[in-house]
Parts: structure tokens; C-alpha cells; sequence
């Protein structure tokens, strides 16, 4: 997916969350969109690895700075992130995945992350987050793990472990409450 289609897919995935998808894009809802601070800290990720993956890395850098003081959202710039990204609030927000798919919704204080120092950004080290995935405020998910498409992660709960697609989370360690 090249960077405006991803935009888009964002873009769209903000109106839906904020229950516009009847709606249709106009210019106005568009820029104030743009401006927010949920949408706004996804197009400077967006920049960044787009930048990354065409060797400006010194200017890529440049954008995750940006996104860490504006907003408190440290993104690695190497992490691959599917389309429809949702941050409803960014303050305190870590992410070091490996891999995030479609439709990733992510609360504030999260951190994606190895579980020792890995300075390399090792694959083997990193989470890898399925489709239409929920992770709660302060939720930590740590290692190589993964979580199932559809699955939640409930705040503050700490993943070590593999979650199943379509299970619900919680605790410290994390322990499925509920099945689909």
C-alpha cells in the first residue's frame, strides 16, 4: 500500500470511530481531521517510515522526534503498521512492534516493546499485533509475542505470552477473561 492510500485508510478510519461514515469527506472535515491530535501523530509515523524505507533515515528521525514532543508517542519508524491506525489518546505511548495490523487501535501509556534492551530492533525480540486488535490504557506486551486478530488487551495487563484470535485479556500476567 503506497503512503496517500494509507493516509486514507486512516483518515477514514477516524470517521468511523467518531461515527461519520455516512458522511462524506469535505475539505473543512478533512483539515480539522488532519489537525487532530488523534490523526495528526499517525501522518508524522507515516512520513517517518515512508522516509525510512526510501534511506532518509536522518529525516525520518526528524518526524519521530516530532511525534514524541508534540505528542508523547514514541514510534519506532521501522515498525510495519497496516492501514486504519487509531490512537485516541497518545501520552505516554511506546511502540516497539515488529508488526501491527489493519484497523490497530491503541490507548495511551501502551508499550510494544522487547523484553531486554535490543538495540539492533530484532524481529526475534518484538510483538507482532494481528487485525482489529484493542489495546487498553498502560497495557505493556513484551517479547516475541503475538496477539490474535480480533483480540483485546485490557489496560494496565501485561502480555508475555501468545494471545488466541478473539479473546479478551486482562491482568498481570495476562489471562484470558473471555472468548468469542
Amino acid at each position: 500500500m503506497n503512503l496517500k492510500a494509507l493516509l486514507f485508510a486512516d483518515l477514514r478510519r477516524q470517521y468511523n470511530v467518531a461515527g461519520q461514515v455516512d458522511k462524506p469527506l469535505t475539505m473543512f472535515g478533512l483539515l480539522k481531521t488532519s489537525f487532530s491530535p488523534r490523526f495528526m501523530p499517525v501522518v508524522l509515523f507515516r512520513l517517518s517510515h515512508w522516509l525510512l524505507q526510501h534511506k532518509l533515515s536522518p529525516i525520518a528521525k526528524i518526524f519521530a522526534l516530532t511525534n514524541f514532543i508534540l505528542f508523547g508517542l514514541e514510534i519506532a519508524a521501522r515498525c510495519e503498521i497496516g492501514p486504519g491506525l487509531y490512537f485516541p489518546h497518545t501520552q505516554g505511548t511506546v511502540i516497539g512492534a515488529n508488526k501491527i495490523g489493519e484497523n490497530a487501535t491503541i490507548y495511551h501509556n501502551v508499550t510494544f516493546g522487547a523484553r531486554e534492551i535490543d538495540l539492533d530492533y530484532s524481529a526475534l525480540s518484538r510483538p507482532n499485533i494481528g487485525d482489529n486488535v484493542i489495546v487498553g490504557a498502560g497495557a505493556k506486551v513484551l517479547g516475541a509475542v503475538t496477539i490474535g486478530n480480533n483480540a483485546r488487551v485490557g489496560a494496565n495487563a501485561v502480555v508475555v505470552e501468545d494471545v488466541p484470535p478473539g479473546v479478551t485479556v486482562v491482568g498481570i500476567p495476562a489471562r484470558i477473561v473471555k472468548q468469542v
